[in-house]
């Protein structure tokens, strides 16, 4: 994912929503507190691909001021967020 820097935010969202709702609606059912770390682990991915595609946010806190103004204006572009709105830790 985080080799993808040529596509934007939202064609990211449109590549992995559906495999992302299909884990959470197959495995969510009954393993739902495992799959937490799972979900953590895709915010990180997306950081890892944020401070690829644009230089000013490698630095931790410009990141997370980005971060949190997406969620906050965009809750629901990608699926896990429903679930899930923090990174598992540094790149």
């Amino acid at each position: 994912m985080h080799l993808r820097t040529g596509h934007d935010l939202d064609e990211l969202a449109e590549t992995i929503n559906p495999i992302v709702a299909g884990w959470m609606n197959y495995y969510g059912r009954f393993y739902r507190s495992q799959l937490y770390p799972l979900l953590q682990r895709i915010n990180t991915y997306l950081m890892r691909w944020a401070g690829k595609k644009y230089k000013r946010l490698r630095a931790y806190r410009r990141f997370t001021k980005w971060w949190f103004g997406i969620v906050d204006r965009d809750p629901e572009l990608f699926t896990h967020w429903r679930w899930v709105r923090t990174f598992a830790g540094l790149r």
